[in-house]
């Protein structure tokens, strides 16, 4: 924003120099405070209530332009953290998390420390994630090879060019007319000027937030996962995400899997790192899903198996194992090492 001018108006009195200015001016005052005695006097003084101001009205006003030109400034002040990539972030959320969080210190201290990396942009990876939504890992791969090369590449995944593509073209490749929609959508909103790769970068994560969840496809768990793994914000909680929450319960030993609505108070002492925590909460559940998963170098945290007796939930985990979701627009490396049940919620 430009910076604001304020213009201090002086009123000077008329120049009374010379005895005959000052004899006119003392004749006039003397005629004037004598008229204004004479109307005080006629018309009777009825003072005037006066409303008090509540706190928070007071403050509005204050705030209101022209009243308090600093307002304006600190109304319009978009904080973007560092990025998690950047170097030394990780460090410091870890040196944060332990200290804050003595339980998940002996977690962190179990597992290898996250490394963020995405090489794609923030339209690619959306398309991406868009592209990979509810499908198995095998199938997902051959439709998003087949999109690519209608593309003509991975340097073709820009909007103009996916507005291109009919829904017919897309159908050939296996796209679902549904999915092809939301495609075309987010393009849309990309060759309109709604959003742009610059745009997301610089938002903050409340108005991207808002952004994003307009666009046809993409739901509040997959913002949520495209902040964390492709913007690599660093104060994101996927308060839907399944894995988080069944993370959150084994950490603290809930009786029952948190509800999202609880979930922002349980790890308000991760702020302003509560994407690293939420990262240790997959490396968690997966640890406890398969205990030779977790670090032996350390020892620092001895995770018990879950039973495997129960025929159901050995079907229920081998669909979870298939099912990866808006989780593929990040590397195969980070897909890897996260565990699917955190990956169930990324319905729109």
């Amino acid at each position: 924003m430009g910076e604001e001018t304020l213009s201090h108006t002086l009123h000077f009195a008329p120049s009374s120099s010379s005895p005959a200015g000052t004899a006119a001016s003392s004749t006039d005052n003397s005629a004037a405070a004598a008229a204004a005695t004479t109307t005080a006097s006629k018309i009777p003084f009825r003072p005037r209530k006066i409303r008090k101001l509540s706190s928070s009205a007071a403050s509005a006003a204050d705030d209101a332009p022209g009243k308090n030109p600093a307002a304006g400034n600190r109304l319009a002040v978009r904080v973007i953290p560092r990025p998690l990539s950047a170097d030394g972030e990780i460090a410091s959320a870890l040196r944060h998390l332990r200290a804050t969080d003595p339980i998940l210190a002996r977690v962190i201290d179990a597992h290898d420390s996250p490394t963020f990396q995405c090489l794609l942009t923030p339209f690619h990876s959306l398309a991406r994630s868009i592209l990979y939504q509810q499908l198995a890992i095998k199938a997902a791969a051959s439709i998003y090879a087949r999109f690519l090369a209608l593309c003509g590449g991975e340097a073709g995944v820009v909007p103009d060019v996916v507005l291109s593509l009919t829904s017919h073209q897309l159908r050939q490749i296996g796209v679902s007319e549904r999915k092809a929609s939301y495609l075309h959508d987010l393009a849309r909103k990309y060759h309109g000027g709604i959003l742009s790769d610059a745009t997301i970068v610089a938002m903050d994560d409340k108005s991207l937030f808002s952004m994003l969840t307009m666009v046809k496809g993409i739901g509040a768990w997959s913002v949520h996962m495209f902040m964390m793994f492709c913007l690599h914000r660093p104060d994101v909680l996927p308060v839907g995400d399944l894995g988080v929450r069944k993370g959150v319960q084994m950490l603290y030993g809930l009786d029952d899997v948190p509800r999202p609505s609880q979930m922002e108070q349980l790890c308000e002492r991760w702020k302003p790192y509560r994407s690293v925590g939420s990262w240790y909460m997959w490396r968690l559940v997966e640890a406890k899903s398969n205990p030779n998963l977790a670090s032996s170098s350390t020892g620092a945290l001895n995770i018990g198996s879950v039973g495997v007796g129960d025929a159901q939930q050995q079907q229920q985990q081998q669909q979870q194992q298939q099912m990866i979701d808006s989780f593929q627009m990040l590397p195969q490396s980070w897909v890897k090492s996260i565990s699917p049940t955190g990956l169930l919620n990324g319905i729109p």
